[in-house]
């Protein structure tokens, strides 16, 4: 019969490695008890960071040492400590140049328990030697290169940006056509109006699209996402050579999805196609994720010729 584990593959890899982590923590938990040895697998790592550094540390560590060195969070460690402590397994004692720490060292009860588990310890690393040589694949390795890994970039980093390159792909770029222009002029109100006012240029060019963007030899492109147009950028032609890339917006619905960039993206190689050098857009510096967006497609500040918006404090523009 097929595990749900396999059926579920590496959308389960976390629910696996804890399953196979509970299987090792009950097999200890089991050894343990056949050599008398009065420990929980998990109080292990604490036990060997004291039993390891305290001839090396004056005084005996504290719980945030041994957090550190092994890993684990200092709540987690202190939850242990407690258990061992109440078990006599560990002995406290207040640090004379801080009383909020205390120094942790094994109980004579501990100590008295060690001959037996180092020869606990021989025996597993013998039984897991030989576990790994029946293996096909070397499990240490593997786990050691997964964290480096995740410690370059974290899982739930990975999984983000996997769902951005998904939703990306739902993102349908297409050219304007008149059946769109009340999409292109109201994507452009709402964004407008919420920061600043429509002005006569703005107008103009929003009710009258052929007359002041197409016909004149510009561009206007339109963004769908799951049926519903959430976008719109338009390039206007200044020279033969150079346009302006104006009248992005995308709705608030669908931030976040990498619309504009596509959108941009879209316009800067139309503008290529049109035989432009460069592509020239003005912008106001409150607006911090367009600038941000508009330097990711290469857009650097300039000084220009003076605006015909109000809004308008930045000029940028791209070499193409």
């Amino acid at each position: 019969m097929t595990s749900i584990y396999d059926e579920m593959g590496k959308m389960a890899m976390g629910s696996r490695l804890r399953r196979l982590a509970e299987l090792f923590t009950d097999e200890n938990r089991a050894v343990y008890a056949d050599n008398g040895i009065p420990m929980e697998p998990r109080w292990f790592p604490v036990l060997y960071a004291i039993w390891k550094k305290n001839g090396e540390v004056q005084g005996g560590l504290t719980t945030t040492e041994i957090a550190d060195w092994i890993g684990h969070s200092h709540a987690s460690v202190s939850q242990i400590v407690k258990e061992m402590v109440k078990k006599d397994m560990l002995e406290t004692e207040k640090s004379n140049t801080d009383a909020r720490c205390s120094h942790l060292r094994l109980s004579a009860k501990a100590q008295g328990m060690l001959p037996a588990l180092e020869g606990q310890l021989a025996d597993v690393e013998a039984a897991v030697e030989q576990l790994q040589r029946e293996s096909q694949f070397d499990l240490f390795r593997a786990i050691a290169e997964m964290e480096y890994l995740l410690d370059q970039k974290s899982l739930r980093e990975r999984i983000r940006e996997q769902r951005k390159l998904r939703e990306r792909q739902e993102v349908q770029i297409f050219d304007y056509t008149p059946e769109y222009h009340n999409d292109f002029r109201n994507l452009n109100h709402e964004w407008i109006t919420r920061f600043f006012r429509l002005e006569e240029s703005d107008n103009l060019a929003l009710d009258h699209p052929d007359e002041k963007i197409l016909k004149p030899g510009g561009h206007i492109y339109l963004a769908k996402y799951r049926g519903e147009v959430v976008g719109t950028c338009a390039l206007i032609k200044m020279s033969d050579d150079r346009y302006e890339l104006a009248k992005m917006a995308v709705t608030e619905r669908a931030k976040g999805k990498h619309i504009g960039f596509l959108l941009g993206q879209a316009c800067l190689k139309k503008a290529r196609e049109l035989g432009a050098m460069s592509v020239f857009l003005e912008s106001n510096t409150k607006l911090k994720p367009a600038i941000t967006l508009y330097h990711k497609l290469g857009f650097q500040k300039i000084v220009g010729e003076p605006s015909p918006y109000d809004r308008c404090n930045i000029q940028m523009e791209v070499r193409l």
